[in-house]
């Protein structure tokens, strides 16, 4: 790349513009988040929904009237208008407004509100989009003195995702002039500094500009780009300081500075080696987070796979700008890459003279924690295990993020239905009643359908049950009293599935809808978790070995990896489940964290903090490879690393960090998890358990028994250890 490093950037400017021209586009392929589960029952009743119950369409929403004075029956002619403008509308199959003959109890005893029930017909690609059309029908066709807002799933999801796009905004805003002012203080130099974050958006810009070609063929919704913008701008950052570093270690190596000579053999030589090392690290570190993402796809549900495909995208594309455009972007800079440097004293280690750099902080460090190895490393392990204990009493749950949609058209309507009607007005239980195989109902099943209907109805959690005949079936549309994503609605779904349902003997009996669709993502969740953990924790244990050519060392990798996702989930209960701190980041506990953030996040931290193990524990071998003993081999991997370490963790944290300013709940959830998750992992992993187990486990760190030595391929080039006696020592 470096000898061919015009051709590679002018090739980059290109795919970049590109890129950036496609992006607003972008936004108009995203749909609504699908937490369907496929072959569930929420599924199949969905299905029987939409054959046999044509009339009612794919998903029922409410248009709510709200008059500040007077009564709504005065506002009966521009209701009217209004209902007229909705069944126009694209998609929509029926409209029952409140004053139509078939209309019941669609008046609040108050008569200040009253609500239209919508039938939207088309696919979860197609409803977001008509349900925005809508709106805007609605809006059009108002009047003075009466408000009409519509709700529903669609409407929600489509209020979250401008909510979701402002808060990543936001986030964004705060963390990179964070970062910014981090790498000039890691790097000790202005351009330096720069390179990182030019990267970060280079690779986000590929990252987009190949999630929109994939729309035209996929289904991706707009939380995924807040999470490969969360994530990409991580990694980009991170990638680029670890060989941004590197590549300045060996310039000054090479005595190559900005008044001297511009040596152009000695910068592409720099480049190489910057490559060769950091580079490979960077893609061992890449693959990790790619065999850990690809875990998701055991879940038989699209928004883990979305998520997978969204995140796999953004490491692909990170890493392409990181092996390509920087070390030609490197390679045409060379010495120049210093400019803008502080005073000595606040450069990084690897700028100085071997004889300090031995000597640093950061060795000093290392050679403190192994002294008291054992003090050390208990102490560190036992604050991450306390910091678990909350794990154990974790509970999943959906939050559809109503409360943070203040001022979006659902939120008000989602605020009269609850003063009026029922908040479960907004999505009803659709319960499909059919004979054995989902044959029609014979006279028996029908009275079985009838009472199953009169005992939802006696439920207190349930406000009203509709019952719907259709082609022999029976639907049953049971509107709850509680909010759809609450867990008294949950229990309603597993009482009709489990206690109700077995008691229509000879009948079919499925539950959907919205809550029963949140049910079973949390079951397929729960049951496929442990399949999950063992994919990563063997893929990776396998890969580090590979890398590492040790046994203990990737077995330590896991375990302490473990240790800082457990702890981090374990906060994060504390926090968002307890609701301790409620008060200082800005919400209200639900009881539960999003049904799919503990197992998202597993899988991110495992690939993401194993970038620092990698980065570390390479540059200890590489020390030890080289001569040193294995105290000299730590400390000086160390003194090497902890700065570059310690300010990517510090940037990553004010990326992450910067979404505990969302509004939306399961972007602070998580923003908070993710960031205490590197925080941890930064300081007492890298800082003290590291440098104690190394110290404890002595030669043992580097041992592999010649029989597996033989069958493993090699990673990449290794060096032969020098004889004992001539071992380095400092």
């Amino acid at each position: 790349m470096a000898e061919h490093r015009r051709l590679v950037i002018v090739t980059w400017v290109v795919v970049i513009i590109a890129c950036g021209v496609s992006f607003p586009f972008l936004f108009k392929q995203l749909k609504a988040p699908n937490y369907g589960v496929n072959g569930t029952a929420s599924e199949q009743a969905s299905t029987l929904v939409q054959r046999h119950f044509a009339g009612q369409g794919n998903e029922q929403d409410v248009i709510v009237f709200d008059t500040a004075r007077g009564r709504i029956a005065d506002h009966r002619a521009a209701i009217g208008r209004v209902v007229a403008a909705a069944r126009a509308s694209e998609g929509v199959v029926t409209v029952i407004g409140p004053f139509d003959p078939q209309a019941k109890r669609q008046v609040s005893p108050d008569g200040r509100a009253a609500l239209a029930v919508v039938g939207l017909k088309g696919s979860g690609h197609d409803l977001p989009g008509r349900a925005e059309k809508l709106q805007t029908a609605i809006e059009d066709a108002g009047a003075d003195g009466l408000e009409a807002h519509l709700t529903g799933y669609s409407p929600i999801t489509n209020d979250q995702t401008a909510v979701e796009t402002a808060d990543a905004e936001r986030a964004e805003s705060v963390a990179l002039p964070i970062a910014l002012a981090v790498m000039v203080l890691a790097f000790g130099a202005l351009a330096a500094a720069v390179l990182p974050l030019l990267l970060a958006l280079a690779g986000l810009a590929l990252t987009f500009g190949v999630i929109y070609l994939l729309t035209f063929g996929f289904t991706f919704d707009a939380f995924l780009l807040t999470i490969v913008t969360m994530i990409g701008t991580g990694i980009g950052i991170d990638y680029a300081m670890f060989i941004v570093s590197r590549f300045r270690e060996e310039l000054a190596r090479r005595g190559v500075t900005r008044d001297g000579e511009r040596r152009h053999e000695a910068i592409v030589e720099a480049t190489g080696v910057a490559i060769a090392t950091s580079g490979r690290t960077i893609l061992f570190s890449g693959i990790i987070v790619g065999i850990s993402v690809c875990s998701l796809f055991i879940v038989n549900a699209p928004v883990f796979r979305e998520i997978s495909t969204g995140v796999l995208i953004s490491v692909a594309c990170t890493l392409a700008a990181a092996l390509t455009l920087l070390p030609a972007v490197l390679a045409a800079l060379g010495p120049r890459v210093n400019a803008g440097s502080l005073p000595e004293r606040w450069r990084p280690a690897d700028l100085r003279s071997e004889e300090k750099a031995a000597n640093g902080p950061w060795a000093r460090w290392a050679h403190l924690v192994m002294r008291r190895p054992v003090v050390c490393g208990v102490l560190a392990a036992a604050i991450l295990a306390v910091a678990a204990v909350p794990v154990a009493s974790l509970k999943y749950g959906i939050d559809l993020g109503t409360a943070s949609l203040d001022g979006r058209p659902s939120a008000k309507a989602q605020h009269v239905l609850e003063r009026s009607f029922s908040p479960g007005a907004v999505s009803p239980v659709q319960v499909v009643v059919t004979g054995k195989g989902g044959a029609p109902l014979d006279a028996a099943g029908t009275r079985n359908a009838s009472r199953l209907a009169q005992q939802i109805s006696q439920d207190p959690r349930v406000a009203d049950v509709e019952a719907v005949p259709g082609d022999g079936r029976m639907l049953l549309n049971a509107v709850p009293k509680v909010p759809i994503d609450s867990e008294a609605a949950t229990g309603l779904i597993r009482h009709i599935r489990h206690d109700l349902a077995p008691q229509a003997a000879g009948q079919r009996v499925l539950v959907g809808g919205a809550t029963a669709t949140f049910v079973d993502l949390s079951e397929e969740t729960t049951a496929k978790l442990p399949y999950i953990m063992a994919m990563v924790l063997g893929m990776s244990l396998l890969f580090l070995l590979l890398v590492f050519r040790s046994i203990a060392l990737p077995i330590k990798a896991v375990v302490m990896n473990l240790l800082v996702t457990a702890a981090s989930l374990g906060i994060t209960v504390a926090v968002f489940q307890w609701g301790h701190g409620s008060g200082l980041l800005g919400f209200t506990s639900v009881g539960f964290l999003q049904v799919y953030l503990p197992v998202t996040v597993f899988v991110l931290l495992f690939g993401l903090s194993m970038d620092y193990e990698v980065f570390l524990i390479r540059r200890m071998k590489e020390a030890w490879e080289q001569g040193h003993d294995n105290a000299s081999a730590v400390a000086a991997g160390l003194e090497h690393t902890a700065r570059p370490i310690s300010a990517a963790a510090a940037i990553m944290v004010a990326v992450f960090g910067g979404f505990l300013t969302a509004g939306i709940l399961e972007l602070k959830e998580f923003g908070l998890s993710l960031a205490v998750a590197i925080a941890l992992d930064a300081t007492l992993v890298r800082l003290v358990l590291v440098p104690a187990l190394m110290r404890l486990f002595g030669d043992w760190n580097w041992w592999l028994p010649a029989g597996i030595g033989r069958r493993l391929p090699r990673a990449g080039q290794e060096r032969a250890r020098p004889p004992a006696g001539t071992r380095a020592t400092g």
